[in-house]
């Protein structure tokens, strides 16, 4: 297997006459390669020597946009579907304000962080990559956190993942693999599915992928709520003080709620039971004023740091553990408010990685650099020309001034007859070079090639790293999803390829999965660029588990209920809850609702049919002895307990309820996370409890994964 470490492409000694030669039926010449593989061209007919590397200055240099094959490229896989995006159609948003904590005027002059308790607008939009528009939401797959901050200096956009890693060094490859994950291009499926020979043929083939997929078969890429999730900037960029001193930047935006994530089983019944659920979670909390909150984090350091860590800072496949460098908070994002129309916000906002107000600047991240050209491209194309600015969701708050003038759909244009600078009548908006946007004036030097760097060729250390790093849960879950995505590709030398590529990141891991996959013997590992580091340590803040948030706020209870329910209990779960900051559902066997104990009439949110427990965080099942008599009946309320049970979920009962529990099987199973709700004084126990969401002991039990 090719190093990425250096070119694929033919040897420098090569030429075309090397190459055979054949003339088709219409008289045209086809080259072959060594191999007799038809050579890679352009569009244009060109032969391509690298298609792995975009042309730079040195290795760790610039792009340049002289490299006609990587625009090219990038220009027509923009331009591939309209109008919905062709990654990240499946999106939600919301506005709101980011607020700045503290003056960073020491490391940057950007307008935004230098006054404390200063608001800036805001719009967030939330995504899945992989689907299409009409896709589900609880797709195993990366989530897209894109934040616009309307800031006095311009629009800043931080274009960012729920993780903070990539797939890809290279934003060369970006069309191969959204290509391999996208359904295939033959039979149009699977949709909004990793689970298919292309995407691990790909993945198995792009060694640099391997520390994204621990993190993608994780259970960070099933998130239970947009709320609950962290964002990243990915890329290390630069903070740029008036001094124009560089300090290098890496973003984090950290949930106040804490993080949580939902089992695969899970995943696949609230697709079912409602394919909205993200969209929902996120409109509900805002409606009803639980406003979804963040802390923006940084790590920052300088080039003596990034001179001794142990990976390249430039590298998209890799992290600084926050153990080594602290993040740290700097300001808040509140989102308060929903968008008036989702299709003139939410579906017409444009992000772009360019956009940076003065005082933030980019590194020589290759990805970030293929980002910054693509993003323009695509808008332009999405949006139907260059005036998708003059959108009111994608305008400026700040006053701006221009001579861009005319094209499709222009709304505003120059007044009178200056439309240029210089010009004679003193007319007209002029450049500053104190105001203005400047780049830090970084020195670079090299030849001109396409070459990866050396210090990129660690594929496996942090991939590792990762792994050790989750929970014996968290470890299991990523088997588990390892063995369903391997199992659906249908070409055996794939998996065995994945799995070689497992022995270098755990021999634990690769045969717990081999096993399972029927592998009769085990593969060798997969050659490796660079041996994998045994020294790392294990970081917990890569650990959703074990940064769980230790309370129920911002979560959702389900009391299923019945004509004679409980009124005292039920009226303290509801206050507990209320008092958590926590949120509740009532589930009966009709939607109409019950009569309670003491004769008062509650409304229903849901009916049992439509009520599954996989919509809730946690459950009390409250029927009268009567109801648990009509809900034996029921296959949906059997499934509502068992569910539950099996999701590792806290479950309150009255004893009334036992039965159904009986019914469901779990009756003779009861843990620590089944309590009993003899009177309304054991509701506080139980609600106190929840803080923990899940009983992960009870997971090996149930065989979940």
């Amino acid at each position: 297997m090719a190093k990425n470490t250096s070119k694929t492409s033919p040897s420098d000694n090569a030429t075309i006459h090397d190459q055979k030669l054949h003339r088709g039926a219409g008289g045209e010449l086809h080259q072959f390669a060594e191999d007799g593989k038809p050579v890679l061209t352009t569009a244009q007919g060109g032969p391509v020597s690298d298609d792995q590397n975009t042309l730079r200055v040195g290795s760790r240099g610039p792009a340049l946009i002289d490299d006609f094959h990587f625009r090219e490229k990038i220009f027509h896989f923009d331009h591939e579907r309209i109008p919905e995006r062709v990654v990240h159609a499946r999106g939600y948003g919301a506005h709101g304000y980011f607020e700045t904590y503290a003056s960073l005027a020491a490391y940057t002059r950007a307008d935004l962080f230098q006054r404390p308790g200063e608001k800036t607008p805001a719009f967030v939009r939330f995504s899945t990559v992989a689907g299409s528009k009409g896709s589900f939401d609880l797709a195993r797959d990366v989530r897209g956190f894109a934040v616009k901050i309307y800031t006095q200096q311009g629009n800043w956009d931080l274009v960012g993942n729920n993780i903070p890693v990539f797939f890809i060094q290279d934003a060369i490859k970006f069309p191969d693999i959204i290509h391999s994950v996208k359904p295939e291009p033959d039979k149009e499926f699977p949709q909004a599915q990793s689970a298919h020979d292309n995407f691990w043929d790909f993945i198995t083939l792009t060694p640099e992928s391997m520390h994204m997929i621990m993190w993608v078969m994780s259970d960070r890429a099933i998130p239970r709520s947009f709320r609950f999730m962290e964002g990243f900037g990915v890329h290390t960029f630069r903070f740029v003080n008036a001094a124009d001193e560089s300090t290098f930047v890496k973003f984090h935006w950290k949930p106040k709620l804490g993080l949580q994530s939902v089992a695969w089983n899970e995943a696949v019944k609230i697709n079912g039971a409602d394919p909205d659920f993200h969209r929902r979670d996120l409109w509900q909390s805002i409606q009803s004023g639980a406003f979804p909150e963040w802390e923006l984090c940084v790590q920052l350091f300088d080039q003596d740091f990034a001179d001794t860590f142990d990976f390249d800072i430039l590298d998209p496949t890799k992290i600084i553990p926050e153990e080594i460098l602290p993040v740290k908070a700097i300001g808040r994002l509140v989102l308060d408010r929903m968008p008036e129309n989702f299709f003139a916000e939410t579906e017409q906002v444009a992000f772009m990685t360019q956009n940076v107000p003065p005082g933030i600047d980019f590194s020589n991240d290759p990805l970030l650099q293929g980002r910054n050209f693509s993003y323009l491209d695509t808008q332009l194309k999405r949006l139907g020309g260059p005036n998708f600015t003059h959108l009111p969701i994608n305008a400026p708050k700040c006053p701006f001034h221009n001579f861009q003038q005319d094209g499709h759909m222009a709304m505003r244009n120059p007044v009178g007859r200056v439309n240029y600078q210089p010009n004679s009548w003193n007319q007209g908006p002029r450049e500053s070079p104190v105001q203005g946007y400047r780049h830090f004036p970084a020195e670079e030097q090299g030849p001109k090639v396409r070459l990866r760097p050396e210090s990129f060729a660690d594929h496996y250390s942090q991939a590792r790293q990762f792994y050790i790093s989750q929970t014996p849960p968290e470890q299991r879950h990523i088997a588990a999803a390892l063995i369903f995505e391997l199992s659906k590709v249908e070409t055996p030398v794939i998996r065995e390829r994945m799995v070689s590529h497992l022995m270098n990141i755990d021999e634990t891991l690769a045969s717990k999965v081999g096993h399972a996959l029927g592998f009769k013997s085990m593969p060798k590992p997969a050659d490796a660029a660079m041996p994998t580091r045994q020294d790392l340590e294990p970081s917990p803040a890569l650990s959703i588990i074990e940064r769980g948030p230790g309370r129920f706020e911002g979560r959702k209870l389900g009391i299923l209920v019945s004509d004679g329910s409980d009124a005292a209990v039920f009226k303290a779960l509801l206050a507990e809850i209320t008092e958590q900051k926590a949120t509740f559902e009532v589930i009966a066997p009709k939607i109409g609702g019950v009569t309670l104990s003491d004769g008062n009439w509650i409304e229903a949110h849901q009916m049992i049919d439509g009520g599954p427990s996989v919509l809730y965080d946690a459950v009390a099942l409250l029927p009268s002895a009567e109801g648990t008599g009509d809900l034996l009946k029921e296959a949906t309320a059997r499934d509502f307990v068992a569910d539950a049970f099996v999701h590792c979920k806290f479950i309150g009962y009255v004893e009334t309820a036992l039965p159904l529990m009986q019914k469901a099987g779990i009756a003779d199973s009861l843990d620590e996370g089944v309590i009993a709700l003899g009177a309304a004084k054991d509701v506080s126990a139980f609600i106190k409890a929840l803080g923990k969401l899940r009983v992960w002991g009870r997971e090996p039990s149930v065989k979940l994964n």
